[in-house]
């Protein structure tokens, strides 16, 4: 496709924010196009500054670009402003590092971190001049390529994908880069390459597989053809060791949400929190070696001038050698002065040593997630974490030199009542009183707590996979309630749209037939929908209802046990059977060991590495 370039730079001074497509940055890679054998756009379907902080659009990215016949460019959604004028200039969407069209591409690939995010990338298609349907699309236009958490259960936007990645992408996507420049070389054919894709493991293709449908709406059946597999299991890299990691990271003009270097140092969780899909679909739990992550934290500092980098996982505290980890990185980054910042870490994790190491970087607010107002709703979540061990953890956090505490808590979870709404707010001000407390508290500050509250999801490879969403009216109350139990200005109150989640829900256990629904909400003028000021819920109500389907269907209805789930045929190592064990424990309260204690029989030994094989 033509591109006018010199218009499109022309464009880049009428916009708020153009440091967003200009492209340039440091450590972005330039090719030169004729002599590569592949082109990869790689779609973030959201704003610049929210994508250039996705740690594994970093590391994709400089896969592909170490391989020297590939080239792969970043593709970030416009905001509306630019999106205005590049339709009106006939600018299709382009991608950063070259500016050429993205249709001139030989691969379109999304991560769908998001369910919010299905008509973004239904716009940046049709931005591009890419027919939105997989069917619509022949051998001279890309192929439209999927991945991230949201491809656990990709059938809402399967009529849009010529193909998923389930699972890490490190190992498969080179497979399947060479699956590709073979059928290039040898005449490629649409149809013939993608049955060809499907034999590799961690492939799915959705046209490969006819779905039926009960007169109730469930699903009868998910039936393969083509000798498409029955099951697709999930891919993993098994030694993050000897895994590829980017030395360096693009670095951006303007600011973006995490504006730092980022140190992955394990995948997956031990925990099991039933709610919390992560934990389940990233499992088992692989660590780094303190050695590579050092290496890796100093290349990325050196490469980027970064003055600070995160420590990533999905729960930074339960690194086996978290201590040790410190002292060596914090030998060289505190006489850089380069600060280490410590997300996710566990009430439970918090020590007294490892406030003294936090004291000597920068100050800031400390977060924690009890998620529950009471120990009975912590058990039944599997939070495994009492009410001293909250209480306790603070008081090192306030007796540390801290004086503002975030806790994170969920509403509408399975089994709640008012009792455990109220609970949250007397939570919180136990907080305060641990501060009032403290002998050695710092001086001359008042403490603050900051509650933030989410509305519960339900998801798909958890054990509340099988139950209903609280309603929005009945989110809302407790919303009230939750307000009303607050009796002190130390502690401040947020929480999450009700109608966003009550969206979310539907989306995130969708079947094939919320296609119809995500496109003809696009065309009726959602997108960036997890903006709130772009999310049109009317619009989007209207819309499933004149397909004739009902969200409650989708969101607020509990399943039978032996219900076929929509994504039922793709396997992420973690039982059906194991899961619909731990929902019966959770509505008995009762609490299972994390992975290190004892091994629950969740599945995921199918792996063959990891904590599973720990002790073996």
């Amino acid at each position: 496709m033509q591109m006018d370039k010199k218009r499109l730079e022309s464009l880049f001074l009428k916009v708020q924010k153009p440091a967003r497509y200009t492209g340039g940055e440091l450590n972005s890679v330039v090719k030169n196009a004729a002599d590569m054998a592949v082109r990869i756009a790689f779609c973030f379907p959201d704003l610049y500054e929210v994508g250039m902080s996705h740690l594994g659009m970093k590391i994709l990215y400089g896969l592909y670009n170490a391989q020297e016949d590939t080239w792969c460019e970043r593709v970030f959604a416009p905001d509306t402003d630019m999106e205005d004028l590049m339709r009106q200039n006939d600018i299709p969407l382009f991608a950063l590092e070259s500016r050429d069209a993205v249709a001139d591409f030989d691969f379109v690939a999304f991560t769908l971190q998001y369910e919010m995010s299905y008509t973004g990338v239904l716009n940046m298609l049709d931005l591009a001049g890419i027919p939105l349907r997989a069917a619509d699309r022949n051998e001279t236009h890309p192929l439209v390529i999927g991945g991230g958490p949201c491809a656990c259960n990709p059938e809402p936007m399967a009529d849009f994908f010529d193909l998923f990645i389930l699972g890490e992408g490190e190992e498969v996507n080179l497979e399947l880069n060479d699956l590709y420049k073979e059928h290039k070389r040898n005449g490629y054919r649409k149809d013939v390459f993608l049955r060809a894709a499907a034999q590799i493991e961690g492939v799915y293709v959705p046209s490969l597989y006819a779905v039926s449908y009960n007169e109730d709406g469930t699903i009868a059946s998910v039936t393969p053809k083509d000798n498409a597999p029955a099951t697709v299991r999930k891919r993993i890299v098994r030694d993050l060791n000897s895994m590829y990691y980017p030395e360096y990271f693009v670095v951006p003009f303007t600011n973006i949400v995490h504006d730092r270097a980022m140190s992955e140092i394990f995948r997956g969780c031990i925990r099991g929190c039933r709610f919390c899909q992560a934990g389940f679909i990233y499992r088992p739990v692989r660590e780094k070696s303190i050695d590579t992550i050092d290496r890796q934290s100093r290349a990325l500092c050196d490469s980027t001038g970064y003055e600070e980098f995160s420590l990533s996982s999905l729960s930074t505290s339960d690194y086996t050698k978290l201590p040790e980890l410190l002292e060596t990185l914090l030998d060289w980054a505190e006489p850089q002065h380069t600060n280490m910042s410590l997300p996710s870490l566990r009430v439970d994790g918090f020590s007294e040593e490892l406030a003294n190491k936090l004291n000597v970087l920068r100050r800031s607010g400390l977060t924690f997630a009890p998620e529950a107002g009471t120990q009975r709703l912590r058990d039944a979540i599997n939070k495994n974490l009492s009410e001293a061990e909250i209480l306790d953890t603070v008081g090192k956090a306030f007796r540390g030199g801290w004086s503002a505490v975030k806790l994170y808590f969920m509403m509408g979870l399975p089994t709640e009542t008012a009792e455990d709404i109220v609970g949250i707010a007397q939570l919180a001000q136990k907080v305060t009183w641990v501060y009032h407390n403290t002998p050695d508290k710092p001086k001359g500050k008042g403490v603050t707590v900051s509650v933030s509250c989410s509305c519960f999801v339900p998801k798909p490879f958890t054990p509340f996979q099988w139950e209903p969403q609280d309603t929005m009216e009945q989110l809302m109350e407790k919303q009230k309630l939750l307000s009303s139990s607050v009796t002190t200005r130390k502690i401040s109150l947020s929480w999450h749209d009700a109608q966003t989640s009550f969206l979310e829900a539907v989306l995130a256990r969708g079947d094939r037939r919320l296609g119809a629904v995500i496109e003809d909400a696009y065309r009726q003028g959602c997108k960036l929908d997890s903006w709130s000021e772009h999310f049109r819920f009317d619009t989007w109500l209207e819309t499933i209802k004149a397909h004739g389907l009902d969200p409650a269907f989708y969101a607020n209805r509990r399943r039978d046990k032996d219900e076929i789930f929509p994504w039922d045929h793709l396997d992420y190592g973690v039982s059906k059977a194991f899961l619909w064990r731990e929902n019966e424990k959770a509505h008995a309260a009762k609490t299972t060991p994390n992975c290190r204690e004892q091994c629950s029989g969740c599945g995921a030994t199918c792996f063959k590495g990891g904590v599973c094989y720990e002790h073996r």
